[in-house]
């Protein structure tokens, strides 16, 4: 049986999406394929990287992608989540296709300020959230729930 795929989704592709991709694939890949991509793919964003690594997943290899490649190459997902924060919700991009469509709004890292540890932390607990939303998520679309829960 081949696993649903899902596609996490925002502007650049850089931080929230490349989060809840690597958080889906850590912590429920037994049913679920996460990709991610942005409607103008920039650079991965190191406060993403170092917020990953802080519980032990490496995401320091990952390459932004866009949502127009995925498109063009008429990739088929079961669930598009966008992942844009309330302000940047009117640019938040829409994927056409059969694929559920769900908006989860989290604080973009890029616009954090402060000094290195400061916009960590502040990634961090943007991180956390997406992992509790991931957390809540997975059971209710994963026929053997057990399975989803993955490691913490």
């Amino acid at each position: 049986m081949k696993k649903p795929k899902v596609l996490f989704v925002c502007i650049h592709n850089s931080a929230r999406s490349q989060m809840a991709e690597a958080l889906v694939n850590h912590l429920c890949s037994h049913q679920l394929e996460a990709e991610s991509a942005g409607l103008e793919p920039g650079k991965l964003n190191p406060l993403a990287v170092e917020a990953m690594r802080q519980m032990g997943v490496d995401i320091s290899g990952a390459q932004t992608k866009s949502v127009f490649e995925k498109f063009e190459q008429a990739e088929q997902f079961a669930y598009v989540v966008t992942v844009c924060d309330e302000t940047s919700g009117e640019r938040c991009p829409i994927f056409p296709g059969a694929a559920q469509r769900i908006h989860w709004s989290f604080p973009d890292p890029s616009s954090f300020q402060g000094s290195w540890e400061e916009k960590v932390a502040k990634t961090t607990e943007v991180r956390d959230l997406i992992a509790d939303q991931i957390r809540q998520w997975c059971p209710t679309i994963c026929p053997e729930a057990e399975l989803c829960s993955g490691p913490a």
